[in-house]
C-alpha cells in the first residue's frame, strides 16, 4: 500500500471509528504529512510507494530533522502521530512492525515555577499571621527550609531539633539530609505544637512515629491538603497568580542566591542532584551550611554564634 493510501485509511479510522474532532484529525494529518515530506525529500522516497518499507531509521531521521526547529513537545507529538498511525496499519495487517514502537519521546523540560519575590513573601506571611497555626507552619516551614511538598508531608516530630534549629529531611532516592529551620519557621511550629497535641489526644493516634503535620482526623496532613490550604492563603495575600507548593522551594534557592550564598551551598541545602550534573562539589559539614543559611536566607532571623542551641 503506498503512503498516501494509508493516509486515506489513517484519517477515515480517526473520523468515523475514533470520531476525533475536525482539529485533532487536522493536527495528526499535519504531522503525517510532514513526515511524508521528509521521506520525499530524501533517501527514503521509495518508502512512499509501499509502506512496509518504512523502518525505524527513517522515523528517527525524520525526528532528528525537526528536533532543531522545534520544541520537545512538539517533536513527542509528532512522534505520538507516527506511532498511532503505524498501529492502525499493523491491526489493518497492512505491515507487520511498528517502526516506532520502541522509539522514546524526548524528555519533557519541566520549567521552574516563577519565584515569589521577598515583597510577595512578606505579604503572604504578613496577610494571614492569623490563620490556622498549622497551616502558617506549614509555609513557613516549606519556605524556610526549601522542602519539597513530598517531603514535607512525610516529616514526623522526631525530625525536627528545634533547639539547634535543623529538620532531617529524606528525599529521593532515600537521600538523607539536615537542613536548617529559620528562626519564623521555627516560632510558627513552637506555636502548632499544642494544637497538634491536642488533636493527637483527642483522635488516640500517638505513636512511636508521630506525623508532624496531622489533619483533623489525627492522620498525617496530604499533599492535596496542603495545595487547597495554599490557595485560600494567596486568595487573602493578594498574590495575584498561580502558585504551587514547589514555588517555596524555588524561592527559598532563588533568595539565599540573591542574598549572597554560593551555589554548593545552595546545591546541600536542596539535596537536589540535578543542580551537580554540571559540575562537582564537596559536602559541608552542618555548621558551615547554617552559617550560609544565617546570613542568606530572609526569614532565618539572628545570626547564630558557635555553641549557641
Amino acid at each position: 500500500m503506498t503512503f498516501d493510501d494509508a493516509l486515506a485509511v489513517f484519517q477515515r479510522y480517526l473520523i468515523t471509528e475514533k470520531m476525533r474532532s475536525p482539529e485533532t484529525v487536522r493536527a495528526y494529518m499535519a504531522d503525517l504529512k510532514d513526515f511524508r515530506l521528509y521521506l520525499e525529500s530524501s533517501a527514503a522516497k521509495k518508502e512512499l510507494a509501499n509502506v512496509e518499507g518504512i523502518d525505524q531509521f527513517h522515523v528517527r531521521g525524520f525526528l532528528a530533522s525537526r528536533f532543531s526547529k522545534i520544541s520537545k513537545v512538539s517533536v513527542g507529538r509528532k512522534l505520538a502521530a507516527i506511532r498511532t498511525f503505524f498501529r492502525l496499519l499493523i491491526r489493518e495487517e497492512i505491515i507487520g512492525a511498528n517502526p516506532a514502537g520502541s522509539i522514546k519521546a524526548p524528555k519533557r523540560e519541566k520549567p521552574l515555577p516563577r519565584a515569589l519575590s521577598v515583597d510577595e513573601v512578606d505579604r503572604f506571611f504578613s496577610r494571614n499571621s492569623d490563620r490556622q497555626k498549622r497551616d502558617l507552619a506549614i509555609f513557613e516551614l516549606l519556605y524556610s527550609s526549601g522542602l519539597r511538598i513530598g517531603e514535607l508531608t512525610s516529616l514526623n516530630v522526631q525530625d525536627l531539633d528545634l533547639n539547634n534549629g535543623w529538620v532531617r529531611v529524606v528525599g529521593k532516592g532515600n537521600k538523607e539530609r539536615y537542613v536548617p529551620v529559620g528562626s519564623r519557621a521555627a516560632t510558627a511550629l513552637k506555636d502548632y505544637f499544642p494544637l497538634r497535641a491536642l488533636v493527637e489526644q483527642q483522635s488516640g493516634a500517638a505513636n512511636n512515629r508521630s506525623p508532624l503535620f496531622l489533619n483533623a482526623r489525627g492522620g498525617r496532613l496530604s499533599s492535596r491538603s496542603i495545595r487547597r490550604i495554599l490557595k485560600s492563603f494567596l486568595g487573602s495575600s493578594g498574590v495575584e497568580r498561580d502558585v504551587s507548593p514547589h514555588a517555596f522551594r524555588h524561592s527559598f534557592a532563588t533568595h539565599l542566591l540573591y542574598g549572597g550564598a554560593d551555589l554548593r551551598s545552595i546545591q546541600e541545602l536542596l539535596g537536589h542532584a540535578s543542580l551537580s550534573t554540571t559540575q562537582r562539589y564537596t559536602k559541608m559539614d552542618l555548621g558551615r551550611l547554617m552559617e550560609v543559611y544565617d546570613r542568606s536566607h530572609p526569614r532565618s532571623g539572628a545570626v547564630r554564634k558557635k555553641g549557641e542551641s
